[in-house]
């Protein structure tokens, strides 16, 4: 049982793919497969050097093994294998090494050179090579078509609940605990700040999230703040501030998990310190408030 594609965020719609094909594969006996390509295809066909990510390969590893895939082939995407017909790559390179008997794929799969591989075209495969197409319907959460594309603009513009109703978990990234200017300190709100490794990670709207921070495997309640802090004027680049809410340890160096629950407020330039202190007093009150419910 083979499934293909890049699973960018590997989100609702992907999980019933992958669902079916470990369901198929233990109905019969077999193996599930998954294929999938390595830098992403846009990374090395698009002009667009401002591309992100849902997940990192590492986080988009470990949720296809979360959901009891036997065996994953990841292959080096080149603009020379981007030229390989739809055709070739089904027989010279998919049947020939995997030799499938279904395979499985979304509504609107489309692979091989020019994209022109399709669900007809794997359907006349099928019968000279002797395997069956099963496809996926397009699926739906609250009457919105979950898309890789949807969640990305989701997250662009902060709406992270849809995003994660479309994921099906909350949005996350880990990072390494680095040192920051410690104003946080000086405000009564200790935060630790995250070092985000992969440029490809895509990184939600500016602003104050209600969060949950995973330190040594347990979680934390938190409050997380993406901007470039415009109140102290240092013309700093963007940073991610998260304070673990009672929670008086040292992170430094530690690696930690944010799992990003909702969105709270934009970011914006307060007067002084002061105001910028009685704010941060409100939005902890509203992150403990929405985190609370989730208990």
């Amino acid at each position: 049982m083979v499934t293909i594609g890049t699973f960018d965020g590997v989100h609702l719609g992907h999980q019933v793919i992958l669902k079916r094909l470990v369901q198929s594969a233990g109905e019969i006996g077999g193996e599930s497969v998954v294929v999938t390509f390595y830098p992403h295809p846009r990374q090395v066909l698009s002009h667009d050097s401002c591309i992100k990510f849902i997940t990192t390969q590492e986080e988009k590893i470990r949720l296809l093994e979360s959901l009891g895939i036997d065996n994953l082939i990841i292959i080096k995407f080149t603009k020379e294998f981007a030229n390989i017909p739809s055709e070739s790559f089904i027989k010279d390179i998919l049947v020939k090494n995997i030799e499938p008997s279904v395979l499985i794929i979304g509504y609107d799969h489309h692979f091989g050179k020019g994209r022109d591989g399709d669900f007809e075209m794997l359907n006349e495969l099928g019968k000279e090579c002797h395997f069956t197409v099963e496809k996926i319907q397009e699926q739906d959460v609250e009457n919105v078509a979950v898309s890789s594309t949807k969640i990305r603009n989701y997250l662009a513009c902060g709406d992270i609940r849809k995003a994660n109703k479309l994921l099906g978990y909350y949005y996350s990234y880990s990072g390494k605990v680095v040192h920051g200017q410690e104003v946080g300190h000086k405000l009564g709100y200790p935060t630790a700040n995250l070092e985000v490794a992969d440029e490809f990670k895509l990184i939600e709207k500016p602003g104050v999230y209600a969060t949950l921070a995973e330190i040594d495997g347990k979680p934390y309640h938190a409050m997380t703040y993406i901007g470039s802090r415009p109140t102290l004027q240092d013309n700093r680049p963007q940073s991610i501030e998260t304070h673990v809410i009672n929670y008086e340890k040292n992170l430094y160096d530690k690696e930690i998990k944010i799992r990003f629950v909702d969105f709270v407020r934009d970011d914006k330039k307060f007067d002084n310190f002061d105001a910028l202190k009685h704010q941060i007093d409100i939005d902890e009150q509203t992150i403990t408030n929405i985190l609370n419910k989730l208990s």
